[in-house]
């Protein structure tokens, strides 16, 4: 690619093709990239020379899109937040956007893909990993949230997979990916240039035949995993771990133990509520809700200080233990905001 723009945006054949060119930061997505995107997709949905989009990254980086631009949202939340909100809002409407598009939009995750990049790849028609894949939302690591949706795709995979990734945020890699159902199909690193250009002259048909069904890694710990993250509470959680004692389970709770206890409770509650939403839409709500606070408060400020700038993976949360995160504050989290996300008309 020898395009500076930090998303590409073109049409190919009968495809238009969004190639994220922003490799020094893995692709990680900013507001800017949100835009282009958005009025790619807005100016091609109703193109009758576009019957597919294809999302990809440029070549010889190791992800596809490693999150969000997570020192724009902390260098806000330390002002006003007045500008990760506006970010939020970007991103979360290119979400639904992508939730609600009539024509097959084809995500290629090769590669790191987390946060950001989970937003703009999973609630797409067609999601293509390879051994290349790793999937994850390690939000509650740094005192965020799992957003992007998560509130609304991950309580919808089999069982209390959504949960568990969302808590530990657990790394998913190749075609665990496609068996925990983030993924929907599975290819081969070295076929997917061949394989894009077999989708921009043939269209969506030329997925046929590609593996659609895999066996996790994670399957032998289901029972577990169902069993102890299906509980009503985090503290119960813990506890259904403790109480198994395996080893699987005690590295749970050691990922936990890392956690911002403030978020972990934001994230039950999330994808729970995102669980019995109707619609895309009123999930986004919430999470700009959330967004909207989060941004701003402590634990997030202190947890890209700890993981990202400074690296000691030493966060000083606030409250430090679960106990002190009250029914009141997630209330306050999850309360109405003056100005409620609003959506495109397309």
């Amino acid at each position: 690619m020898t395009d500076n723009a930090p998303v590409i945006a073109r049409i190919e054949g009968r495809a238009g093709r969004l190639t994220l060119n922003k490799p020094k930061a893995l692709h990680a997505l900013d507001r800017d990239m949100c835009e282009i995107m958005t009025n790619a997709l807005v100016g091609w949905a109703n193109d009758d020379a576009v019957d597919l989009v294809i999302v990809d990254h440029a070549e010889g980086t190791r992800g596809f899109c490693a999150g969000g631009d997570i020192k724009l949202l902390s260098d806000s939340g330390k002002k006003d937040g007045v500008e990760g909100r506006a970010f939020f809002a970007e991103e979360y409407r290119l979400n639904t956007l992508i939730h609600n598009y009539k024509k097959p939009y084809i995500s290629f995750l090769d590669g790191v893909t987390m946060g950001g990049g989970v937003g703009i790849s999973v609630h797409g028609s067609h999601r293509i990993a390879t051994p290349n894949t790793t999937f994850a939302m390690p939000e509650s690591g740094i005192g965020l949230f799992p957003d992007v949706g998560g509130g609304w795709f991950l309580p919808r995979l089999d069982g209390e997979l959504g949960m568990w990734l969302a808590l530990t945020g657990a790394r998913l890699k190749g075609e665990d990916v496609l068996a925990a159902g983030v993924a929907t199909h599975f290819a081969p690193a070295d076929s997917l240039e061949a394989l894009k250009s077999k989708l921009s002259t043939e269209g969506v048909g030329a997925l046929e035949g590609l593996q659609t069904s895999a066996k996790g890694g994670f399957e032998q710990y289901r029972a577990i995993i169902d069993s102890c993250f299906s509980k009503d509470s985090v503290e119960e959680i813990i506890a259904a771990l403790e109480a198994d004692g395996s080893e699987w389970a005690n590295k749970q709770l050691a990922a936990l133990a890392t956690k911002s206890p403030t978020t972990m409770k934001v994230a039950l509650r999330q994808l729970r509520a995102g669980g019995q939403m109707k619609t895309f839409e009123d999930n986004m709500r919430m999470e700009y809700r959330i967004g909207s606070r989060i941004v701003v408060s402590h634990d997030f400020i202190e947890g890209v200080r700890a993981v990202v700038v400074e690296k000691d993976n030493a966060p000083k949360w606030s409250p430090a233990e679960l106990s002190g995160v009250t029914e009141a504050a997630l209330d306050a989290i999850f309360a109405p905001v003056d100005e409620e996300l609003t959506f495109l008309d397309v």
